[in-house]
């Protein structure tokens, strides 16, 4: 088996009552091990849907079915360790996003091991967004596939429709949950064990057939009642303290400030309520977050040690940022939306794309390894790595920034949403207006890193006055 890559995400889902607009929302900062992993957006056509599929990690082979639909995709752009996809939007606006990297036990791991030769991170899109109808049917279709070929991973996978937002967790080699996060609700989740109180009886929940009984024969549970997944199959380590929990519990803060919590809490809820509906703006700035206002933040003024004591949501480490809204109000042609930015999170942009195309934006579908400022990703990965050179200085330009440059972008999707009705070729007005708000951002992120490199050049600590 090749070497296993993994990354470190991290997720936040809104149910559709839970959104500003009536939207569901699926979103993940897709991270990894290394700073720099370039990456591309596009559109996989059914004809080029594989129909024998091979992994390049595991090996494994797996026959696929022979009518795909089309969808979205993240893929790497370098591909020695195979596409991964990450996450997309198919043709009939069903969202996935894949995958988490969640943890286990020992307990387990003893009863149903990793399996070496079976799926993870890198097949789940392909092996399964192509060929599903609804959120509902993607749990299924990706819990047969478990137990059926195992995983070597432990991993959390969203789904989203136009009605309902639902998150599965990987259990051990072959087991698996899933929750229906209800429509008046919110996750955050980040590389740990996610799901908490788990009733096996509900509609809004889905498991391995065995899953019960698999808990109950081999003495899993240490709760006294009920079944809390993350306390059977979980961790509860000392790395969860400073690497996991602080990342749930400030995006909890965030939108339910009210609550107060310690950010090292093993115990902080799965499922959450806002105190107001969310915005695509808010999932952004949590994703985009660094524990701002508190004395953890890495560009604050804490102490060393408490600013380098928790792992933050932004961090040099985001790939992208993908926000996969499937809409309500508007017509199904229009309804599923691909927000995307490239690199580190805190001096970019999401741009909402529109998923019902044939293709992409060549400044986000053309990344290689090669540096290259005509491309998004690297224009974005070169600002984020100024701006963190002096966040103070930079951040106000970066505020302003991202307010206009949004605000652009909305304008362009509400003449694009409201010139739909009458519209001859609706794929080829979509495909237009993802140009130009592809054209829009990339202008912007110019402007951007221009006019920092003007600020910081004044500021340069190489410099020297004496009048001169």
């Amino acid at each position: 088996m090749t070497k296993k890559v993994q990354g470190s995400c991290t997720t936040v889902l809104v149910g559709k009552d839970a959104s500003i607009d009536g939207s569901t929302i699926i979103s993940r900062n897709d991270d990894g091990h290394e700073a720099l992993d370039p990456q591309r957006f596009t559109v996989v056509q059914s004809e080029d849907q594989p129909t024998n599929y091979q992994s390049v990690i595991s090996k494994v082979q797996i026959k696929l079915p022979d009518n795909p639909l089309r969808y979205t995709s993240m893929p790497n752009s370098i591909l020695t360790n195979g596409i991964w996809p990450a996450a997309g939007i198919n043709s009939e606006n069903i969202a996935m996003s894949a995958t988490e990297t969640i943890t286990t036990n020992s307990r387990l791991l003893g009863l149903d091991p990793f399996v070496e030769g079976g799926i993870g991170e890198e097949d789940l899109v392909t092996l399964v967004l192509p060929y599903i109808h609804s959120a509902r049917e993607g749990v299924q279709r990706l819990g047969s596939l478990l137990e059926e070929f195992g995983t070597y991973e432990p991993n959390g996978i969203a789904f989203s429709d136009q009605k309902e937002v639902w998150w599965l967790e990987t259990i051990g080699g072959h087991h698996w949950a899933a929750v229906r996060i209800p429509d008046d609700a919110y996750v955050v989740a980040p590389n740990r064990m996610n799901i908490d109180h788990f009733d096996f009886e509900s509609d809004d929940t889905m498991s391995s057939t065995d899953l019960k009984g698999f808990i109950v024969s081999n003495s899993l549970n240490p709760d006294f009642e009920g079944y809390n997944l993350r306390h059977i199959f979980g961790s509860a380590s000392i790395k969860d303290t400073v690497y996991n929990n602080p990342r749930a519990w400030f995006g909890q803060k965030y939108f339910t400030p009210e609550i107060e919590q310690d950010p090292m809490e093993q115990d902080l809820p799965f499922i959450c309520h806002a105190n107001r509906k969310i915005s695509i703006e808010d999932v952004k700035f949590v994703l985009s977050s660094h524990f701002e206002n508190t004395k953890f933040d890495p560009y604050g003024n804490g102490s060393e040690d408490d600013k380098t004591l928790l792992r933050p949501i932004g961090i040099n480490r985001n790939h992208n940022v993908h926000i996969l809204q499937i809409r309500n109000n508007v017509p199904a042609s229009i309804a599923g939306i691909h927000w995307l930015a490239y690199g580190a999170n805190t001096f970019n942009t999401v741009v909402p794309f529109y998923a019902n195309v044939e293709d992409t934006p060549a400044v986000y579908k053309n990344a290689t390894g090669t540096f290259d400022l005509n491309n998004m990703y690297w224009l974005s990965c070169t600002t984020a790595l100024l701006g963190d050179t002096d966040y103070d200085l930079y951040v106000d330009l970066r505020n302003t920034f991202e307010l206009e440059a949004v605000a652009a972008y909305r304008e362009i999707q509400n003449e694009t949403d409201k010139a739909v009705e009458g519209a001859y070729d609706i794929t080829k007005l979509l495909t237009d207006a993802n140009e130009k708000l592809a054209q829009e951002s990339f202008t912007r992120q110019t402007k951007l890193l221009g006019e920092m490199v003007v600020l910081g050049s004044a500021n340069m600590k190489l410099r020297y006055n004496l009048n001169d």
